[in-house]
């Protein structure tokens, strides 16, 4: 009986153990996480601060699920080490366990840069329940908050945060919010959205430092302007967690290193979703760890299947407001589009020589997968540009 043996219950961890048991009914397949809830949704973490749903809501795998696939799920076990070698992990307590094949699914961890005073109390990062937990609590007795970096998740625990009563404002370092989810005028729509909500921005800015007498107080940007808050929450992106696959001398660059079958350079290893690269390139993103889970499975499992890498396409809810990007975004206006706006919505699709090399739209995502898939086809759809710039336009006819 193979043990099948996986560290992490993410979306690839649990879609890998799923998986397993789809195509092999005997194996013995044990999953490993230092949280103490199992799989849950990290998405909706914002509501759970907001007080707009419970923690037990939050689970979308609960206990008999796994007992009713035979998945042995092992909460607060924390790994320390892996040994490819002998084929064991060590927890953090000295236990050892043995696998036959092994999967990473470590995900990844919140990036804190050098900030002087961010380990004031406070301070906080948000990636997982406990830091959830965290925040909402701290949150009670504060009335300001400074958000650090101006992606989706700084911008929805901020929106959590202003659901709160509380005063926020997000610095960010680039001139403008998402650039790699928006174009400039998509960007410039979505700040006005967001400042009617109650949010305030200091864009282009730098934080310098974090300050006060042993809990936060304030927020130094570079040119010297200082931002009172009760609590400051950094979201500077995310690293993915090497910390079992490098010791092991598991080939790593930015991340994990992976072939097409979801296999590292160490027999009978492997590892899926963020904290994996596939032909240089990292994801990120749920619908690749997913599909990532899913080989990664199949292959332990003894079914070859092959990664052939996803499309970078994000479909996200910001602050509420819909936002779907995928593909080249032109933000310079250096190629063809097709734009369609009103005061509500935001549509823009850009065409590279008639072909469809990208889209982004924003409050209204209707024709997002139509258009998807089919970015990259050797076909010339220009004579569909003017049609594209109506407000009833049936993408179908796209694909007919």
């Amino acid at each position: 009986m193979t043990h099948y043996l996986i560290v992490g219950n993410g979306v690839a961890g649990t879609t890998a153990a799923e998986t397993i048991r789809k195509a092999d009914s005997q194996g013995r397949i044990t999953i490993l996480t230092e949280e103490d809830l199992p799989y849950y949704s990290r998405i909706r973490l914002p509501e759970y601060i907001a007080g707009e749903t419970a923690e037990d809501d939050l689970v979308i795998k609960a206990p008999d699920w796994y007992q009713e696939r035979a998945i042995d799920i092992r909460l607060k076990a924390e790994v320390a080490g892996l040994d490819p070698d002998s084929k064991t992990v060590t927890l953090k307590d000295g236990e050892k366990i043995s696998y036959d094949k092994v999967l990473l699914a470590t995900g990844s961890r919140s990036f804190v840069p050098p900030i002087k005073g961010s380990d004031l109390s406070g301070v906080f990062t948000l990636r997982n329940v406990q830091d959830a937990r965290a925040i909402k609590s701290y949150a009670e007795k504060c009335s300001s908050a400074v958000v650090i970096g101006g992606g989706v998740l700084g911008l929805e625990a901020g929106n959590a945060l202003i659901k709160l009563g509380k005063k926020v404002r997000v610095v960010e370092f680039m001139s403008r919010l998402l650039p790699r989810q928006t174009d400039w005028e998509c960007s410039k729509r979505l700040q006005a959205i967001l400042e009617g909500m109650g949010f305030s921005f200091s864009l282009d800015s730098k934080t310098s430092a974090i300050e006060g007498n042993g809990r936060v107080e304030k927020v130094l940007l570079e040119g010297g302007e200082s931002l009172a808050a009760d609590m400051v929450i950094i979201s500077a992106g995310v690293r993915p967690c090497k910390d079992l696959a490098e010791p092991a001398d598991v080939a790593c660059d930015k991340a994990v290193k992976v072939d097409e079958h979801m296999l590292t350079s160490m027999a009978d290893v492997y590892a899926a979703g963020d904290v994996i690269e596939f032909e240089g390139r990292p994801y990120g993103i749920w619908p690749a760890a997913s599909e990532q889970g899913r080989i990664a499975g199949n292959n332990m499992a003894g079914k070859a299947q092959e990664y052939e890498g996803t499309p970078m396409a994000n479909t996200l809810k910001v602050a509420g407001v819909e936002l779907a990007a995928a593909g080249e975004l032109d933000p310079d206006g250096k190629l063809d589009s097709a734009v369609y706006e009103t005061k509500e919505v935001y549509r823009k699709i850009v065409f590279d020589n008639g072909r469809i090399a990208g889209c982004v739209m924003l409050g209204d995502k209707t024709g997002f997968f139509q258009v998807t898939k089919l970015m990259g086809k050797d076909r010339d759809f220009s004579q569909f540009k003017e049609q594209l710039q109506s407000p009833d336009f049936d993408f179908k006819k796209l694909t007919a």
